[in-house]
């Protein structure tokens, strides 16, 4: 079956340089005029991908990539208009778009607009004097996403301890909610380890839609033990052709200079260039392909044949291409002249589907782990230092220590955000680039671009408390406020734009919560649209009524009531009148419910203000 548009991550803009950015439907459900220009303009080329009808809001993907098209053809920049098959291209511009029926077909495509966004480095920058402009309309708080701000994160990263510990090789696992700022860590611990260039730093990505194709594919025929064996030595495999990789691409010129390495770097090489494995493409390519020769060779051996229990050896012949041990051998003798292993993972669970996590998407992720642990023990015999990390979502988190018996072993960071104060340095931060004096305090950059009181409120605060506590969402949502301020000719942030910009990242936000509900629970459906117009304040029974009324089935209502609370979107009134959401109890939700049973018939629910005008609540 076809991806989702969620499944695939759409490439709207990628800047030809060391530097690219990226719109990415699976991080933001909407892109904004505002940012589109923003990215185009200061982009070389722009590649647009258009998807076919069968593929699911291809309407909407398509709409926004013909609005980004012409931005770039306006502005004159290098283009690509990709197709995948002849349909849908539109008549009107059908003469601009470069049809593909093969993957292979894209590369002629790039190729051509390389040369392209070659001769726009060549060309000779026209300076034009910019008008006289607001602080305002020049300040930049950077993008909400760390992969669209590569070349300006380290400026302003707010160093915490999550970071360190990472930095350190602590912390195996890297929690967090979406937007919490587990990719931000991935790039700064990666780029922070580079700059050593004796360290071997793999950052991996891998496919998360490859990967529910290869669990699909093999549990039509292996039994679910021999399902995990093999997902296990699948991994390790992987891992170490990835060093491999890496290995003979860092020191590809090195070697031809150092006399000292050249032999072993030989014997890798030799090693590693077999027949039938392609060593094109990025990592997610290169694991697609074994994937796909993997899944080949069980037909051949084995038919259709299913719950196929295989031995050790059945099992190497049906996954190795390579000599894997002697392999091994040989990166560790090479690794004994470098310092440190760095394996980073992230984006595991993006492209996993909306028919929710199943137990063998758990599997795969298990395997994974412990084949990073298995690999840190191997090299660590012989003297090797190597750390492993990898970022997870942390309501998969949650599902994977359920679904584990040995749970607590693996050291973590928590990445989420609990303090108020944390994110208006975060803020701050972002804030003094601009030509402030960096020693400044919030509070005396904050006025500078907004108004100090909302609503009777600090408007700070005011923001914070509607951004569900997480980095992204705050910049966000400070960003609709100051585009609604520019676009008034405001010198800074006034009531009526924070009014106006909380409307528009409110339906932002709705959309966003939404499907990280139907990633873990799609019976949960579309849920949250069952608020429409209610109170803010609703009791227990009011709260499993709209659900029930919205279609849930009743076996299923008291776990949507409690995602409905893990997710910050209910919070707890208590008798004081006190409100606490799930980062008041530091995303514990066993001390929430604890709570909850305390003041069982004394407290009430509200549903979180950062979705009010979303949902017409009455407040």
């Amino acid at each position: 079956s076809l991806p989702s548009y969620r499944q695939v991550e759409l490439h709207l803009q990628i800047e030809f340089t060391y530097i690219f950015r990226t719109f990415d439907p699976n991080e933001l459900p909407r892109l904004s005029a505002h940012d589109a220009i923003d990215n185009v303009a200061q982009s070389y080329g722009v590649v647009v991908p258009l998807v076919a009808n069968s593929i699911s809001d291809s309407t909407v993907h398509n709409l926004r990539g013909a609005f980004v098209a012409g931005l770039a053809a306006g502005m004159g920049k290098a283009l690509c208009i990709i197709q995948d098959g002849f349909d849908p291209v539109p008549l009107d511009y059908r003469d601009f778009v470069n049809v593909v029926r093969h993957p292979v077909d894209i590369d002629e495509h790039i190729g051509e607009l390389a040369g392209k966004v070659a001769e726009c480095f060549q060309q000779e920058t026209v300076f034009v004097a910019p008008k006289p402009e607001t602080f305002l309309q020049s300040l930049d708080l950077g993008a909400s996403s760390a992969e669209n701000e590569m070349r300006t994160l380290e400026t302003y990263y707010l160093k915490t301890d999550q970071y360190l510990k990472s930095l350190r090789g602590e912390a195996h696992l890297v929690i967090g909610r979406k937007g919490s700022g587990k990719s931000a860590i991935f790039l700064q611990v990666r780029d922070k380890e580079r700059t050593n260039k004796n360290n071997i730093v793999l950052d991996l990505k891998p496919d998360g839609y490859k990967l529910i194709k290869f669990k699909e594919l093999m549990l039509r025929f292996l039994a679910e033990g021999a399902f995990q064996h093999t997902i296990m030595a699948f991994w390790e495999y992987v891992l170490l052709l990835e060093i491999a990789y890496k290995i003979l691409e860092k020191d590809r010129d090195l070697h031809l200079r150092d006399h000292t390495i050249y032999d072993q770097y030989v014997e890798i090489f030799n090693l590693y260039q077999v027949d039938g494995y392609s060593t094109e493409g990025d990592f997610s390519e290169r694991m697609s392909g074994l994937m796909e020769r993997i899944a080949s060779e069980y037909k051949a051996k084995y038919g259709e044949s299913e719950g196929t229990r295989l031995s050790t050896n059945q099992l190497t012949e049906l996954l190795y291409l390579h000599d894997i041990r002697s392999l091994e051998r040989r990166i560790m003798d090479y690794m004994q002249r470098k310092n440190v292993l760095w394996l980073l993972f992230d984006n595991l669970d993006k492209g996993w589907p909306t028919s929710g996590l199943e137990h063998e998407d758990l599997l795969i992720i298990r395997a994974l782990i412990d084949a990073t642990r298995k690999i840190e023990r191997e090299f660590g015999k012989m003297d090797i230092e190597a750390h492993t990390i990898l970022f997870l979502r942390n309501d998969v988190y949650e599902l994977l220590v359920k679904d584990t018996s040995d749970r607590g072993k693996e050291a973590s960071a928590l990445l989420d955000w609990t303090d108020s104060d944390l994110l208006r340095e975060l803020v701050r931060l972002r804030i003094v680039t601009n030509d402030l004096d960096d020693t400044a305090s919030f509070a005396d950059v904050w006025p500078s671009i907004c108004v100090s009181h909302y609503g009777g409120e600090e408007s700070s605060q005011y923001l914070i408390d509607r951004s569900l506590m997480r980095p992204r969402f705050l910049l966000n949502l400070i960003n609709h406020c100051k585009s609604y301020a520019i676009n008034l000719n405001h010198s800074r942030i006034e009531p009526e734009d924070i009014e106006k910009g909380l409307r528009a990242f409110s339906t932002d936000l709705l959309e966003d919560i939404g499907y990280e509900i139907k990633d873990v629970a799609p019976e949960a459906g579309d849920v949250l649209l069952a608020f429409i117009g209610s109170n803010a304040e609703v009791s227990e029974s009011e709260i499993k009524g709209h659900i029930v009324d919205f279609g849930i089935d009743s076996d299923l209502v008291d776990k949507v009531f409690e995602l409905l609370l893990w997710y910050g979107f209910l919070g707890l009134e208590l008798p004081d009148r006190e409100i606490k959401y799930i980062y008041d109890f530091n995303y514990h939700m066993d001390l929430l419910k604890g709570v909850q049973r305390k003041h069982e018939g004394g407290c009430s629910y509200v549903i979180n203000p950062a979705f009010w005008a979303a949902l017409m609540i009455e407040h």
